[in-house]
Parts: C-alpha cells; sequence; structure tokens
C-alpha cells in the first residue's frame, strides 16, 4: 500500500501541455498521457501557519504527482502515491478531492 499525500493543488499540467515544459526525462516518461500536479504537501496553509513558517525560516514543500486525471487549481485532495526514483515526484494510484 502506498503512502497517502494530502495537499493542495497548485498548477496542472494537462498530457497535451507537457511539450511546453523542461521536463526531466524520467518524469516526462512517466507523466506520459498523465497530468501532472503540483502540490503544496500538506493542504491549503492558513495565513498563521504560513507567517510560522517564515519565522522559523522553513518553507512550504512542494511536490509533483502524476495522475489519470487532472483537477481544478486551487483544489485540496488527498491521494495514495507511490515514490518515483525522483525525488519530490511521486506516481498517483488513487485521488480524492475535498468538497468546499
Amino acid at each position: 500500500m502506498g503512502e497517502r499525500l494530502r495537499g493542495e493543488v497548485l498548477h496542472v499540467v494537462s498530457p497535451a501541455e507537457l511539450d511546453d515544459y523542461d521536463l526531466d526525462d524520467d518524469v516526462r516518461g512517466l507523466a506520459e498521457s498523465r497530468y501532472l500536479l503540483v502540490c503544496w504537501k500538506g493542504g491549503s496553509p492558513s495565513i498563521f501557519q504560513r507567517l510560522k513558517l517564515i519565522l522559523a525560516r522553513s518553507t512550504l514543500e512542494p511536490v509533483t504527482l502524476i495522475a489519470d486525471d487532472g483537477v481544478e487549481e486551487g483544489q485540496i485532495i488527498t491521494a495514495t502515491v507511490e515514490k518515483t526514483d525522483t525525488a519530490g515526484v511521486y506516481d498517483v494510484t488513487e485521488i480524492e478531492t475535498e468538497r468546499e
């Protein structure tokens, strides 16, 4: 069973747009005919959480998910993922979106 990851989708790259981006060869091979979802790992931080990160000199961790289906930017998702050989890139096996 894979790792569960929750995140806010910042950007979505459709399969038709993959050539517009300078992707690592491994990522390009995994993403062929699939969507790239760039997310903040952990969800959407509140203003207080962002301030706390700034004061702690820490950053939000961006991750890239490779999924069969696209979702809307700004959506909070929970996904079951498998690590890939590329750091920060995960292969999605299951995805759920949160309703607001």
